[in-house]
């Protein structure tokens, strides 16, 4: 008999230093309606560590199993690795990059990934040293992504981004905007892999879901989009995954049930 695991997924949490008791609600919402919280990245608004300490006190709170990837805010004020290792010591909170874990039975395979743009008119290594430069960053977060997904051994997997790996899910923010929300060199592993689910964040004005060219459903969870477009409804958005080992033969690995959301 299968069964299956709740995973809940936000992002775009923007802690302040001010923030404390915000985001109880929201997470005694998410105790009673998952089992896992993943969080896609945007975790502080300027990657501080007392922004993380406060965060950490918020998310300490609650005993489900937590796992996240960062995004660029965490980025921002040159202490990413602290504000990881606060997350992880005082809330439990394990920071996926470019690695995997599996937790209660479903695998987790994570990356922040980087802009870059979509299909045809992603920018490519080409002229200028800074150019070739910030499309090698996106390719290494590609590789990242690609490892992660690879050491899954698991029947159900989730994959956790960031930024976008589909035009899809971007489309409604400002046009100028667009290449650097994501990139479509994300969907390459994705749609090698085939993932359950894929979640990022990031876009605020973007879509809730699309898919992948290899039909993975792929689900944008930025908190101030959720907030928007369901202001009578926790933000956050629950997808039950199969719990269990990966099939053995590979065509049904493949074809593996996909897993079915609800915001």
């Amino acid at each position: 008999m299968t069964t299956s695991l709740r995973v809940a997924a936000v992002g775009d949490l923007h802690c302040t230093r001010t923030s404390e008791g915000a985001f109880q609600p929201l997470l005694t919402k998410i105790a009673e309606s998952a089992d896992v919280l993943v969080l896609c990245g945007d975790l502080t608004d300027y990657g501080t560590p007392e922004e993380a300490r406060v965060l950490a006190k918020e998310l300490g709170a609650t005993k489900l199993t937590k796992l996240a990837v960062l995004g660029n805010h965490d980025f921002e004020s040159g202490a990413a690795d602290e504000v990881s290792r606060i997350l992880t010591d005082a809330a439990g909170v394990t920071v996926l990059d470019g690695t995997a874990v599996e937790a209660q039975g479903v695998g987790f395979a994570g990356a922040k990934g980087f802009p870059g743009g979509f299909g045809a008119r992603a920018l490519q290594a080409w002229g200028e040293a800074p150019v070739k430069a910030f499309v090698a960053a996106a390719v290494e977060e590609t590789l990242k992504l690609e490892s992660a997904l690879a050491r899954l051994r698991t029947r159900g997997r989730v994959a956790l981004l960031h930024y976008a790996p589909i035009g899809a899910t971007v489309d409604g923010e400002p046009v100028e905007i667009y290449p650097f929300l994501g990139s479509s060199r994300l969907e390459e592993p994705i749609n090698r892999y085939r993932p359950d689910v894929v979640f990022h964040g990031h876009a605020h004005r973007g879509q809730l879901e699309g898919a992948t060219a290899a039909g993975v459903p792929v689900y944008n969870v930025a908190l101030p989009l959720l907030r928007r477009r369901f202001p009578d409804q926790p933000p956050f958005r629950v997808v039950e995954v199969s719990v269990g080992e990966m099939p053995t033969d590979g065509a049904a690995a493949a074809d593996a049930a996909r897993a079915s959301g609800r915001a």
